[in-house]
């Protein structure tokens, strides 16, 4: 192959990859987000996952782009590991489909239909229309479907470029010497995985193959090993996309790769026993575009039928792999399902809300305490885990909110009507001050990046008032999951001691400033922190306020702000009594 040839099949070759591109995101914005909710849930069995994760991949043309989309989920702990394993496997099916749409321009018939079928003529067709549909429409579905059929278009003249510049090659030794070696199973397979590996797409390294076999000088003994070895180079991708995620995600990952190279090896040893032994009348043919795709679906049909019963083995190697530290002994948060059957019993599903609450609540206060720690010891481990608690609180609130404006709407008592509206309020609270746990990791990273460090007296004042702060968390949650209106009635009192703490705490950091005791490095961060803390116990408060004016008939007719000034203005004696109470632990620490 000269220079010009090169030029034309590397050519070809980003097109054909630039179309697979723009076709896959064409399909994804057509879906309207709706591929992640569907694989969130329709996965509870093995069989529906390999049914799911085929369709899907099929869709959207790219099993990399499915499993991507997986690992992504499980890093938000919104699908469980084994939850994802059908899915992984369904996704090998799922992006055969390339290679048989490929298989196409050897469609040889004179029937007008077939030929309108046939990719020379429906390529040129489908960018006609894309092009119309893509400039006419300023944006929208009728823009995206324009980019599919663009997509589909540009893959396929990409395709034609790399038959045309491989076809001179069927006449060179060299080129068939070069693919008789090929034939050799170990070498195949890593040819089939590194050229994979590379451009990170086994559709498009099936397209490769399928445009060299245009040559008439691959055989089946060549092109077997290669399609296998490409289903482990398209693992890259998830690797790739699991670095930096959590356990489960790499895990995720790490299923993939055992997936696809176990069942390499399978079928390689069952392949290979059958030809030497009965043999393949078929072995030293040349083979085209159409035994290349079947083939392709063969193989990792086959593969995943066998591993189907086994799916809990490849989570087994996944967790050996990537091994639990002791550090990491810590709860694993999944963002839970609302069951929407509930809903025929109002009560129970306000029941089953009011858990999904409470869980939220104790991640909060979770992430509260590992923020609070990395001002002191910075540790990346630990800011992974309060991200991945975030994710899951963003998904809690936004699945608590869809499923009870949904319960809103069949008829409910008027006690359930209240406690629907009472979760709304308490939901987004808690919520909230997962986001205030969340900027003082900021502030955390920030004197982490800038090798600073609070003084030694900043340093006790705080840890006094996280010590209020983590109180009021636990009166809060209390008060909530207990419905202790006695808790509820504590968080008041102590809300406005820590207001007048961190007011104190405020005014020592500006003297320390003045007097050159602290760095203005660490000024920023510890007023930040403050701040949040301070916003923390303001979220508790309103918590509190909830449960005591949800708690009652004739307490809930009463606009919340009326009656927390009324408490205020009233300084009743139980009010009095817990401020003393309060005052006398935390104030006179933060005094000194």
């Amino acid at each position: 192959m000269d220079f010009f040839g090169a030029v034309k099949l590397f050519g070809g070759l980003a097109l054909f990859l630039y179309g697979m591109s723009i076709l896959g995101t064409g399909l994804e914005r057509v879906s309207g987000g709706r591929l992640e909710k569907t694989l969130e849930a329709l996965t509870n069995t093995v069989i529906k996952g390999v049914l799911l994760g085929a369709l899907v991949t099929g869709a959207i043309q790219s099993s990399s782009a499915t499993t991507v989309i997986v690992v992504g989920l499980v890093n938000a702990r919104v699908l469980k590991l084994r939850n994802a394993i059908g899915v992984i496997m369904g996704a090998n099916i799922g992006t055969t489909i390339t290679a048989h749409i490929i298989r196409l321009t050897d469609l040889e018939s004179s029937n007008f239909l077939l030929m309108i079928l046939k990719p020379t003529t429906l390529a040129p067709l489908a960018s006609i229309v894309g092009i119309i549909l893509f400039m006419a429409s300023k944006r929208g579905r009728r823009q995206d479907i324009g980019q599919i059929l663009l997509g589909f278009g540009i893959l396929f003249t990409g395709m034609f470029a790399m038959e045309e510049a491989v076809r001179p090659l069927g006449e060179v030794p060299a080129f068939q010497q070069l693919f008789s070696t090929f034939a050799n199973p170990v070498i195949g397979v890593l040819v089939g995985a590194v050229v994979t590996a590379v451009i990170q797409s086994s559709s498009a390294s099936v397209g490769i193959l399928q445009a060299l076999s245009s040559t008439g000088h691959i055989t089946y003994a060549m092109a077997f090993p290669i399609i296998m070895g490409q289903n482990i180079g398209t693992t890259i991708t998830p690797i790739l996309a699991s670095i930096g995620a959590s356990k489960n995600a790499k895990r995720a990952a790490a299923i993939h790769v055992s997936f696809n190279i176990l069942g390499t090896i399978i079928f390689l040893i069952g392949c290979y026993t059958i030809q030497y032994t009965i043999g393949f009348p078929f072995w030293d043919q040349a083979i085209d575009k159409g035994g290349i795709a079947n083939f392709h679906t063969i193989f990792n049909v086959v593969v995943t039928m066998l591993f189907i019963p086994f799916a809990w083995v490849l989570e087994k190697i996944a967790c050996a792999l990537v091994k639990d530290s002791p550090d990491d002994a810590v709860q694993d948060v999944t963002a839970i399902e609302l069951d929407e059957r509930l809903m025929i019993s109002p009560g129970l599903a306000v029941d089953h809300a009011r858990s999904a609450v409470v869980e939220m609540a104790l991640i909060a206060q979770h992430n509260f305490i590992n923020s609070i720690g990395l001002l002191e010891n910075y540790d990346f481990k630990v800011v992974e885990r309060i991200n991945e608690n975030e994710n899951v609180l963003d998904k809690l609130e936004d699945r608590l909110e869809t499923y009870l404006v949904k319960l809103s709407e069949y008829e409910l008592s008027e006690s359930d009507s209240r406690n629907v509206t009472e979760l709304l309020h308490i939901s987004g609270e808690f919520e909230r001050i997962g986001d205030h746990a969340t900027n003082i990791m900021e502030s955390a990273q920030r004197l982490f990046e800038t090798k600073t460090t609070f003084s030694k007296k900043a340093t006790e004042e705080l840890h006094m008032l996280c010590e209020a702060i983590n109180e009021i968390i636990d009166l809060a949650i209390d008060a909530f999951q207990n419905r202790n209106v006695y808790s509820a009635a504590s968080i008041e009192p102590l809300e406005e001691v820590i207001d007048e703490i961190e007011q104190s705490l405020k005014d020592k950091h500006i003297n320390r400033l003045r007097k050159g005791k602290c760095t203005v490095e660490a000024a920023f961060p510890y007023v930040e922190t403050l701040s949040n803390l301070e916003r923390i116990a303001d979220h508790c408060s309103n918590v509190g306020i909830s449960v005591i004016t949800y708690a009652d008939d004739d307490m809930a007719m009463i606009d919340r702000h009326d009656y927390l000034r009324q408490l205020h203005k009233g300084q009743t004696e139980d009010y009095q009594e817990k401020y003393a109470v309060y005052s006398a632990k935390f104030l006179p620490k933060t005094k000194k």
